[in-house]
């Protein structure tokens, strides 16, 4: 009965585990993530006027129950950058608070890699003002220092991160592989879908499909022969209860098609945070994502 048991018990040992081996991850040389503004994934994805994004993503990994965190803008743009929103509820400018709380920016340089962010209209990488330069399309500003989270950051604190790491959209490299590691590029209000004009959405839609076209085409020719990922997503949908927002990965070391899995900001976080094996900032419960990559 002994010999029985032993050799029950070698045999169950010497069986493969039914349990799913860990997902082995990737590690790209360089993420650029763009985040546009104030539109539902219904009105983007299969939309006439945004040809170029719909291209993309039909060679990306596009989620079709990716959702903001919450409703304005603000306080996802800060999810999306440090895992939580920092008690933020609304669009109110931060000129007056500097955070010192775990985030991408100050992880990734802690491991040795780079972080940027280049947001267009920003006069120098030095500002820290709420608003820059009236749009002559709406009576709103083109640059808002809420969409731009790291700002937030700047400081020599514990967490904080040097001045140099915001930058002009003019400071944006032509050779790509001058980027740092992870960088955020935000298009101004003009070109980012949420200042709609007399023109109506369509028009906006237009514009910022353009501008994507027009400043990042390039950069994902290129990601494809240089191991480089885009993340491009949406703060916040049209401002109804789902907050259901277009999300897409493209680059080379991604198996395109539709993914059905509920996503947010900060599963898109934590898998930047996971791709470069970083602690996971902010919201740690939240999964990476694991299953559009190839092996």
């Amino acid at each position: 009965m002994k010999l029985l048991f032993a050799c029950i018990f070698a045999l169950l040992f010497l069986l493969p585990s039914s349990k799913p081996a860990t997902a082995t991850l990737p590690r790209p040389s360089h993420i650029i993530i763009v985040m546009e503004e104030n539109h539902s994934f219904d009105q983007i994805i299969g939309s006439k006027y945004a040809p170029y994004i719909n291209e993309l993503a039909k060679e990306s990994a596009l989620f079709t129950d990716a959702h903001g965190v919450q409703h304005p803008s603000q306080p996802n743009y800060i999810a999306l950058f440090s895992g939580n929103t920092q008690g933020v509820k609304d669009d109110k400018c931060l000129k007056n608070v500097t955070f010192t709380s775990a985030n991408l920016g100050a992880y990734l340089i802690k491991a040795k890699y780079s972080f940027g962010g280049f947001a267009q209209t920003m006069p120098t990488g030095d500002f820290t003002g709420c608003y820059y330069q009236k749009s002559t399309i709406t009576k709103s500003y083109l640059y808002g220092r809420k969409h731009c989270p790291w700002v937030n950051w700047i400081g020599t604190k514990t967490n904080q991160l040097p001045v140099s790491v915001s930058k002009p959209m003019t400071e944006f490299p032509t050779d790509f592989s001058k980027l740092p590691t992870v960088c955020f590029v935000i298009p101004d209000m003009d070109h980012d879908m949420h200042n709609i004009g007399a023109s109506g959405d369509g028009e906006a839609i237009r514009r910022g499909d353009q501008w994507l076209k027009q400043n990042l085409s390039k950069y994902v020719e290129w990601a494809k022969k240089n191991n480089s990922l885009l993340i491009f997503t949406f703060d916040e949908d049209d401002f109804k209860a789902p907050n259901h927002i277009p999300t897409f990965f493209v680059g080379p070391m991604v198996k395109p098609g539709r993914y059905n899995q509920r996503i947010d900001h900060y599963n898109v976080l934590r898998t930047i945070e996971a791709l470069y094996r970083l602690p996971a900032s902010g919201n740690a419960k939240a999964d990476a994502i694991t299953d559009i990559w190839k092996n």
